[in-house]
């Protein structure tokens, strides 16, 4: 898989990237069915507007059907019965950016507890809407362990996304990134314990240690080459990170991997209980 991503900006958005994505699929033998179900349109909500996008495959296709997941996500489901020994999937995206929450936006939350409280007896469709993310899935669930770790940053009074933006930092301090050392079916465990046994992080699980309600997965960053070096293809990967819902500003987004709020160089493909695939 690579992409690559260009910049550019005027007066009514803080960056607008052209996005191109490529995944290669090469098999041992020639294989007669291939049926892809594809999460590569970036969505729309309030902090991005995709403004074109287009997918195609280097194979003729016998059906292609668009929708949506449980979550909102575009969705594309294609089916291939031609015989082939590769596939080619490439999607070409136009997608502007809006302003984030900065670091002076999120300061003077209220107490997490308080939040936590406010949220069981509120019933607005925000709020409803966030509850649902709350569930354990597959990969993300609650552990003592995990519970303990988020504790040291969750203290009594502490304002919710002061403490969010803590636990952060500290994933970031507590974890060396490795790209290839885990995948996302990895255990959570295994993930908390690089914490205590220094093994290496990944990207996905150190959203879930985060232990946050919603996980945006299947996503871009931008990534800045060394002073004098051109930006390699493929530089710009998929990525994750999380979500925070704070009811007076609405989704926060973090990223523990590069220990910073999500801003104008993050584009969304898609989000869910964890990492979309």
């Amino acid at each position: 898989m690579s992409s690559l991503l260009t910049f550019g900006s005027d007066a009514e958005v803080c960056a607008r990237y052209r996005v191109v994505h490529e995944t290669r699929y090469r098999y041992q033998s020639t294989v007669t069915l291939s049926q892809q179900y594809l999460h590569l349109t970036p969505r729309s909500f309030g902090y991005q507007q995709t403004e074109s996008h287009q997918i195609w495959l280097d194979r003729a296709v016998d059906d292609a059907r668009d929708g949506t997941d449980y979550f909102g996500n575009c969705t594309r489901h294609v089916s291939l019965t031609v015989p082939h020994d590769s596939l080619l999937v490439h999607t070409e995206s136009t997608v502007a950016l809006f302003a984030r929450p900065t670091l002076a936006d999120i300061g003077g939350t209220l107490p997490w507890k308080g939040t936590r409280d406010m949220m069981a007896k509120e019933k607005s469709a925000a709020t409803l809407e966030a509850c649902r993310y709350r569930y354990s899935s597959p990969h993300v669930y609650s552990f003592p362990e995990l519970e303990a770790y988020a504790r040291e940053s969750y203290t009594p009074c502490r304002p919710q996304l002061d403490a969010a933006l803590e636990l952060t930092h500290r994933i970031f301090e507590d974890f060396e990134f490795a790209a290839r050392a885990t995948e996302i079916s990895t255990p959570l465990e295994q993930g908390a314990a690089g914490a205590a046994w220094g093994l290496p992080g990944f990207c996905s699980a150190d959203d879930r240690l985060l232990a946050q309600p919603r996980a945006a997965g299947s996503v871009y960053i931008l990534t800045h080459p060394p002073e004098g070096k051109p930006r390699l293809v493929g530089a710009d990967a998929s990525h994750a990170w999380v979500s925070v819902f704070c009811p007076s500003i609405g989704w926060v987004d973090f990223d523990p991997t590069n220990r910073c709020l999500v801003g104008h160089e993050h584009i969304t493909l898609g989000w869910g209980r964890d990492l979309v695939m």
